[in-house]
């Protein structure tokens, strides 16, 4: 298998925006998008609340807007999408996207309003995992995503279902419709899967990732970020993630949805065969631990522990609604108000990453 490349970059807020310019410039990100395509950017809320190293950064979503107008990508467009614990609307306003959508006029999207996209039917010509098992009726994808470019813009973060999440994760929210919890058991080889689709349905994938912020422990959201002030960027979606996951002190290869597409030839996921471009990261190994929390602990003992057999019968019928309101109340009414608004603030008036954010409030 040909080497992949990532680039790396340690970053200042002074100097961010120019440093993503040249971070997609040394990751190639004009060769990788195909010319005359809209280009999708692909935001990562996986909290609609601020939560730092969880959410795609303002100034990630800036930067990678500039650099791809100055690349000649004059057609942008955002797709949101909603989860059943994130409200995308929310989300764009507290993480500050809007007034960047509306400075260099960017038109939002959102793959649950049927007016913006429809869900259609798609027979992927790849071998599939697990979601013809999943999805027995048929893998429906949006019909938007179908010939144009898109960027993905993930944070680096540790997950409680696959260990640490990146760009193939973010695939999850766009291509997957509000159903995709059925494949919890299974999130690994979907993952897979999700990229082997994209391969065929968009003219271009490229990856921009912050990690300027990390977040350690049970994420994707109840985290401890942790200041590391590195962006990456790369055209191989495995090979991102996986130099992601080895800075954050974990195996590359030992994560099920790395190894499997690494095997299934879908990118580069053996850290001996990925260059780097940009800054020396060989020392840096974080020793970040996903750990435990109530959501956790409750998912596993439904997606992967005794009642993995019957999930169908809380999750395909009108139960799904209690777990649902279950998590809202933990995540919304519990953690946000009585501890992690507390670390927003804090890191919003301790950090230079978190002063840069308050920055953007007047933008």
């Amino acid at each position: 298998m040909a080497k992949a490349k990532v680039a790396v970059l340690k970053c200042t807020p002074e100097t961010i925006l120019s440093d993503i310019e040249r971070l997609c410039e040394l990751a190639g990100m004009k060769q990788a998008l195909a010319t005359g395509k809209t280009t999708i950017l692909k935001d990562n809320i996986s909290w609609h609340y601020p939560f730092p190293g969880a959410n795609t950064t303002p100034w990630q979503m800036e930067g990678t807007i500039k650099a791809l107008r100055a690349a000649g990508f004059a057609d942008i467009t955002c797709v949101q999408n909603k989860t059943v614990v994130t409200n995308a609307f929310k989300g764009e306003d507290l993480n500050h996207y809007v007034p960047l959508f509306r400075k260099y006029g960017v038109p939002v999207l959102y793959n649950f309003k049927e007016s913006d996209m429809r869900w259609v039917e798609y027979q992927p010509k790849a071998r599939m995992h697990v979601l013809p098992r999943i999805f027995p009726d048929g893998i429906r994808i949006p019909d938007y995503f179908l010939g144009k470019n898109i960027v993905h813009l993930p944070t680096a973060k540790c997950h409680i279902y696959t260990t640490t999440t990146g760009a193939m994760k973010n695939a999850f929210g766009g291509l997957l419709a509000t159903h995709r919890h059925y494949t919890h058991s299974w999130i690994h080889r979907t993952l897979v899967d999700l990229l082997a689709i994209q391969k065929e349905i968009h003219t271009g994938i490229f990856a921009v990732m912050d990690c300027t912020t990390a977040g350690n422990g049970p994420g994707p959201r109840t985290m401890v970020p942790v200041i590391k002030d590195y962006m990456l960027a790369s055209a191989d979606q495995v090979a991102i993630d996986a130099v992601s996951a080895k800075m954050m002190g974990f195996d590359p290869l030992s994560l099920e949805y790395i190894g499997v597409a690494h095997q299934d030839g879908l990118g580069v996921g053996d850290p001996r065969d990925i260059e780097i471009v940009g800054d020396d990261i060989s020392h840096e190994s974080w020793g970040f631990k996903v750990g435990d929390n109530l959501a956790s602990m409750a998912g596993d003992f439904i997606w992967f522990g005794p009642l993995k057999a019957i999930q169908k019968l809380f999750f395909h019928t009108p139960l799904v609604n209690v777990f649902v309101a279950a998590s809202e109340a933990y995540h919304d009414y519990y953690r946000w108000p009585l501890k992690d608004k507390k670390t927003f603030e804090n890191w919003k008036r301790d950090t230079a990453w978190g002063r840069l954010f308050q920055q953007y409030e007047s933008v």
